[in-house]
């Protein structure tokens, strides 16, 4: 290993401990946020007419009567190994969730196949042509749309596709059954809402690093040498602007997974945000707790990629003053 590679390593370690830290800590709020929740977890897997000693014998049974640190830190440690214990309906709560969070990572997953790269393109036009009219309209159009809530987006895309021009259902209820092309068919208004929603963001944010870049001496001195302006930004800014620009696409990529529950409620998506909405309706806890951590953890996760990214491309990070 080169000396140079040292710090660098040395820091991404230090992130990634800083991560798993604030996972803990993460953690810990939600089991607390969770065990102060008025009512007994034994009373609602045994039902209202369950009698008293039923109820005591089920919360010795579930170890409800012991400390609730030693209560967390087997809830932590099972979860760590990937079980995150018995849903109230009976289920493991993995197999509750699991086709759901699927269902979760292929929309944000094809929403972020068609974002990243039609964000980067239509950041460069912006920065290519700026204070012209492509680039004006597209500002205006971008911060409008970070202004209007999700929600709001998704309502205004249901009215007009699928309900006034009936192009789309406005129900993305997929099924495991269906062939592939009918449930993209059903997801399009759910990945046109997401796409309206982040793209804006990741445009924004790639014409501002590219017009950073594009502020340096050495583009000053491109052009003096005559060459082309998209040239100059294409092989000049560009390149010295990726670290930025995949940060920004990180960060949007934490909010695809873990900010994706408005979207799927509305549209009725089978995805693990319904998953934890319909477990706060039915009060099933330990769905609620799960869905909470995979959400802290993908958030987390995509933060410290974000981070990593920003350090390795901007070395100066690692002196700070």
């Amino acid at each position: 290993m080169s000396f140079s590679s040292r710090p660098i390593l040395s820091m991404v370690l230090s992130r990634l401990g800083l991560g798993l830290l604030s996972l803990v800590i993460v953690s810990l709020v939600i089991f607390s946020a969770v065990a102060l929740l008025p009512g007994s977890y034994a009373s609602a897997i045994l039902g209202q007419n369950a009698t008293a000693e039923a109820v005591a014998a089920m919360e010795e049974q579930l170890g409800l009567n012991d400390p609730w640190f030693l209560r967390f830190l087997r809830w932590l440690g099972a979860a760590a190994t990937g079980d995150m214990g018995m849903s109230f309906a009976g289920r493991p709560v993995m197999d509750v969730i699991g086709p759901r969070l699927v269902n979760t990572v292929v929309l944000a997953a094809i929403t972020a196949a068609i974002a990243v790269p039609l964000s980067i393109a239509l950041g460069i036009v912006c920065a290519r042509y700026r204070g012209r009219f492509i680039d004006k309209f597209l500002s205006t159009t971008t911060l409008a749309s970070i202004s209007i809530p999700e929600f709001f987006v998704a309502y205004i895309v249901m009215m007009l596709l699928a309900v006034k021009l009936q192009l789309f259902p406005s129900m993305a209820g997929i099924r495991a059954s269906m062939d592939w092309g009918d449930q993209l068919y059903r997801m399009v208004l759910p990945i046109l809402t997401l796409l309206l929603v982040i793209l804006a963001h990741m445009v924004r944010n790639t014409r501002a690093a590219i017009l950073s870049v594009m502020a340096s001496p050495y583009i000053e001195m491109a052009r003096l040498k005559g060459e082309p302006e998209s040239r100059v930004v294409m092989r000049q800014a560009l390149p010295n602007a990726i670290g930025p620009i995949a940060s920004v696409v990180a960060l949007n990529l934490a909010y695809l997974i873990s900010g994706v529950v408005v979207i799927e409620v509305v549209f009725v998506y089978p995805g693990i945000g319904q998953a934890m909405i319909d477990s706060v309706r039915n009060r099933d806890v330990p769905v609620i707790q799960a869905c909470a951590l995979i959400f802290a953890a993908a958030y987390i996760g995509f933060n410290l990629i974000a981070d990593v990214i920003s350090i390795v491309s901007n070395p100066r990070l690692l002196h700070p003053r």
